[in-house]
C-alpha cells in the first residue's frame, strides 16, 4: 500500500536526468502535487535550459513552472568566496529560494533529483550543510539510487531523450569540489557574501513559464 503524503511539492527541476524522476515518483507514487522551480544560468549561459524545463514539466504534468534567472547571483558567489564550495554555497542560495517560494505557494515540501555519491559533492556531510538554509523540508527520492535506475526510470516515464545532453548547471563549478564541507568553513564563506541580497536578487526574477508540452502517459 502506497501512501500519500499530505500537501504540495516544490521541485528544483533541472534538465537532466534526476530532478525529473524524482518529481514523477513523488507525484505518482505519492499522490504530491508537484510544482517546479528552474534555476536558469542566464546571462551566463542562454535560455536553453528554460525551454528544456519547460518541456520536462509539461511532459510529467506538473503544475506550475517557476523560472528564476541565478547566473549573476552564482557568478558573485565565485567571485567572493573559495571555488571548491560552490556547489554547496550555490545550492545553499537555491534552498533560500525555493523555500520562499514553496512559502508564497503554500507548498509544504522542497523535492531534489540528489542521490548519495552522483556527484563527489552530493555527500552526507553536503547534504547536510544544504539543508540547514532550507526553511522548507527536502525530500529526496532518489537519494539511495544509482545512475542506472534513475536513467532507466527516465526512459520509462518519457523524459529521457529530453534530458539528454550536456549538463549547463556545472558550467560555473570547480574542478576538484568539496566533497566534506565543514559547517563553520561554510558559515565563514557565506559571510563574505550579501545572502538576503543575492536571494532577493534572484527572487525578483521570478516568472510563471508556460509549461510546452502536454501531460503524457507515463509509467509509474
Amino acid at each position: 500500500m502506497t501512501m500519500e503524503i499530505e500537501g504540495s511539492g516544490l521541485l528544483l527541476l533541472s534538465g537532466g536526468f534526476d530532478s525529473p524522476v524524482a518529481g514523477h515518483m513523488m507525484r505518482t507514487n505519492r499522490g504530491t502535487d508537484v510544482l517546479a522551480i528552474h534555476f536558469s544560468l542566464e546571462p551566463v549561459t542562454d535560455d536553453a535550459s528554460v525551454h528544456k524545463a519547460a518541456k520536462l514539466a509539461g511532459t510529467l504534468g506538473f503544475r506550475r513552472l517557476f523560472v528564476v534567472r541565478a547566473g549573476e547571483a552564482f557568478k558573485e558567489i565565485v567571485k567572493r568566496t573559495r571555488h571548491k564550495l560552490y556547489f554547496v554555497l550555490s545550492k545553499r542560495l537555491m534552498m533560500r529560494v525555493a523555500s520562499e517560494v514553496a512559502r508564497r505557494e503554500g507548498c509544504a515540501w522542497l523535492i531534489t533529483g540528489e542521490s548519495l555519491g552522483q556527484v563527489s559533492s552530493q555527500t552526507l556531510a553536503n547534504l547536510r550543510a544544504i539543508d540547514l538554509a532550507a526553511t522548507v523540508p527536502v525530500l529526496r527520492p532518489l537519494l539511495a539510487f544509482d545512475k542506472q535506475e534513475i536513467i532507466d526510470r527516465a526512459k520509462a516515464i518519457g523524459t529521457y531523450d529530453i534530458s539528454v545532453g550536456p549538463e549547463l548547471c556545472d558550467v560555473l563549478g570547480p574542478e576538484h569540489p568539496a566533497t566534506q564541507a565543514k559547517l563553520d568553513e561554510v558559515a565563514a564563506e557565506e559571510a563574505r557574501l550579501d545572502v538576503d541580497g543575492l536571494v532577493g536578487q534572484v527572487l525578483s526574477t521570478l516568472a510563471v513559464v508556460d509549461i510546452a508540452a502536454k501531460p503524457a502517459e507515463v509509467a509509474a
